[in-house]
């Protein structure tokens, strides 16, 4: 249960790359057509990026505190646990659970669907079903199966097997992205950013300013993966005092990233244009900006830079659903037999859950994916939110705890109160924030099927002591006599 610096030594790299390989993934080459589109531009989307610094750069510090004050597996789960007790705590994991998992069948739609435009001939013929108007056929299918079972036995190895994967391909999907920007500068012209903002989709925005504040409704599913780090912080070992920093930098530098990319990008080729290209939007512009083999180098090289991302940010949240599982069985706040871990350490219960649930993501289809996308930015916000709660409530209760890194106070009220905003704002219809109806309806669905594991483990939890919960989520830490000091 305790960290232990000796046991497998990942480093602040190691885990930055975990965090931010997740965090980036795929959406700079897939995506980023969707967020011209419906922010009204790039320039919108771009300023759109930056203005999440104002919040998730806050996340990012309410997090950068917690992590090293309480490196356990559990993240907002256990924050939350520690301030407000097991109900809040529950809420809180089980929100984020649904931000992770379901950013992982997410993962397995867009290799198949990256991979059928790659490859036409793996959508020859009549597809098995279509699926809300999306064609499936059954060798995609099997790509995703047969990347699933692959996944899954590399983490079940254990975090740092998984780590080394994911440096290299995080390395690789950066150096995509650098030289696709500076390629895109060099061959681009700045009358292709123009119009500067043009509502093209019938989105709920009005002005530059609202496209901006639009990409926000799905913002914080993009710019998640920093949670994979407090996730593994306790399977993994290393210097947890180093860590805070990692997802600070993680999260802000993913910011950036994304806006850079959205402005080079709008900047190589004329935006409107550039929506109607087929997946991967940002490979595809290089055919036409750059003849020969050049545009087909950077054709490929993007598209290879796309796919390394699909797999750093599958990678990454593969374990950290799992972890996170763990930590709500170990304190009965759902069934016991989550909390099973292997030899190695491994969450085996959770992650057996996860790759079933990977399964699914292949058989869904491509149009399933705006759904999900708003459903996880939905329930991220939520247990962030909390976690900001839990780090004022545990200021107060806890003033002598050990704190590696100590936020400044305004910014912790800052991230609560922009996070309550951004939460009720997400449920609002005509909102430029608005999830949609349907995530909305995916989003209840999903916590009332929690409520019931909940009381599903309701005997289990009355068997065992509130001390003994306690002790399950937090090892050697004891919050009773933190509190006391």
């Amino acid at each position: 249960m305790s960290n232990n610096p000796e046991k497998k030594g990942m480093s602040a790299i190691d885990f930055f790359c975990i965090g931010f390989g997740a965090i980036v993934g795929v959406g700079w080459a897939v995506a980023i057509n969707g967020w011209m589109a419906n922010s009204g531009g790039p320039i919108p989307a771009a300023i759109g990026y930056l203005l999440c610094l104002l919040i998730m750069v806050p996340f990012g510090l309410v997090y950068a505190e917690l992590v090293p004050m309480l490196p356990v597996a559990g993240g907002g789960a256990a924050f939350a646990y520690a301030a407000f007790g097991e109900k809040v705590s529950f809420l809180s994991g089980w929100a984020a659970f649904g931000g992770f998992v379901f950013i992982i069948p997410w993962e397995a739609i867009q290799v198949t669907d990256v991979l059928g435009y790659l490859f036409p001939g793996l959508k020859a013929g009549d597809p098995m079903y279509t699926i809300l108007g999306a064609d499936v056929y059954l060798t995609t299918i099997i790509i995703g199966t047969i990347f699933t079972i692959l996944l899954f036995l590399l983490n079940k190895k254990g975090l740092s097997s998984a780590a080394f994967i994911q440096k290299f391909l995080c390395v690789f999907l950066v150096a995509a992205g650098i030289i696709g920007a500076i390629a895109g500068i060099i061959g681009g012209d700045i009358s292709n950013i123009q119009p500067i903002y043009e509502n093209t989709t019938g989105a709920n925005h009005s002005n530059l300013l609202g496209g901006a504040f639009s990409i926000m409704v799905t913002a914080a599913f993009f710019l998640a993966g920093f949670e994979t780090i407090p996730q593994g912080i306790e399977e993994a070992g290393g210097d947890v005092k180093k860590v805070g920093s990692t997802v600070v930098m993680s999260v802000g530098l993913a910011c950036v990233f994304y806006a850079v990319l959205l402005f080079c990008f709008g900047y190589a080729y004329p935006w409107q244009e550039f929506l109607t290209l087929d997946r991967p939007a940002a490979s595809n512009m290089f055919k036409f900006i750059y003849e020969g083999g050049v545009g087909a180098g950077l054709y490929w090289l993007i598209t290879i830079g796309a796919l390394a991302g699909l797999f750093t940010t599958w990678n990454g949240f593969f374990t950290a659903s799992a972890n996170l599982l763990m930590a709500m069985g170990r304190s009965r706040m759902i069934p016991g037999w989550f909390a099973k871990q292997n030899k190695d350490g491994v969450a085996i219960n959770g992650l057996y859950v996860v790759t079933l649930l990977s399964f699914i993501g292949p058989f869904a289809g491509a149009n399933a994916i705006d759904t999900v996308t708003c459903f996880s930015a939905v329930a991220f916000i939520l247990s962030w939110t909390l976690s900001a709660l839990s780090l004022l409530k545990l200021r107060k209760d806890m003033p002598n705890i050990e704190r590696p890194y100590k936020l400044a106070t305004p910014i912790a009220y800052w991230a609560a109160i922009v996070g309550v905003l951004y939460f009720v704002a997400s449920l609002i219809p005509g909102t430029p924030f608005y999830a949609t109806t349907r995530a909305i309806v995916v989003f209840v669905i999903f916590m009332l099927v929690g409520f019931v594991l909940y009381a599903a483990a309701g005997n289990s939890r009355k068997q065992m002591s509130a001390h003994e919960r306690m002790k399950n989520m937090f090892g050697d830490v004891d919050l009773d006599e933190m509190r006391k000091k």
